[in-house]
């Protein structure tokens, strides 16, 4: 086993043990949905977003590829596509990060801290700087319109009803704690 799978192997069971939800897409390491929670000291707070993400085979060298599937209203976040800014991504990467610190670090820090300089969303990003309390209602009501707890759940059964095969196996649920 290649020290970057056995990497990739660690860090996907370093995120399961510390209660983060995880699916694996056709049961693999490389390719995989976490459900990630707003911070609560945020206009974000209370929502929960499912990220895809997927590692390169030259992880831990290369950074992750992560995006939102649900819509999330952010200037550094891709309105319809759910791409976090690569920039934003590759500036701080370091092999020393794991995907622990993705959930626990970064994107909660991106989430408070949003960059409108730099934007994928510039709609997001001139209210973020022309009228702060609009963009804060605005991302209220994204949380509420796409990010409740309940509406994630039922995007796991639309995909699941979508799937072109038939065959629900390709993806599979792990979490840890006691069920």
């Amino acid at each position: 086993m290649s020290s970057s799978r056995k990497r990739m192997d660690k860090d996907v069971m370093e995120l399961m043990m510390s209660n983060h939800v995880v699916e694996l897409i056709h049961d693999s390491v490389q390719q995989f949905h976490v459900i990630f929670r707003g911070p609560g000291d945020t206009p974000y707070a209370g929502g929960q977003w499912r990220i895809h993400v997927e590692l390169p085979d030259q992880y831990p060298l290369k950074s992750p590829s992560i995006g939102f599937i649900n819509k999330i209203y952010h200037p550094n976040i891709d309105e319809s596509s759910g791409s976090v800014c690569l920039d934003v991504i590759n500036q701080t990467w370091s092999p020393m990060f794991g995907l622990l610190n993705i959930f626990e670090n970064f994107l909660p820090h991106l989430l408070r801290y949003g960059n409108p300089s730099d934007p994928l969303n510039t709609e997001a990003s001139n209210l973020m700087t022309k009228d702060l309390p609009k963009y804060t209602e605005v991302v209220k009501e994204y949380v509420r319109r796409y990010a409740l707890e309940r509406l994630v759940k039922e995007s796991v059964v639309n995909l699941e009803a979508d799937d072109d095969d038939g065959d629900l196996s390709d993806v599979g649920t792990l979490s840890s704690g006691s069920d």
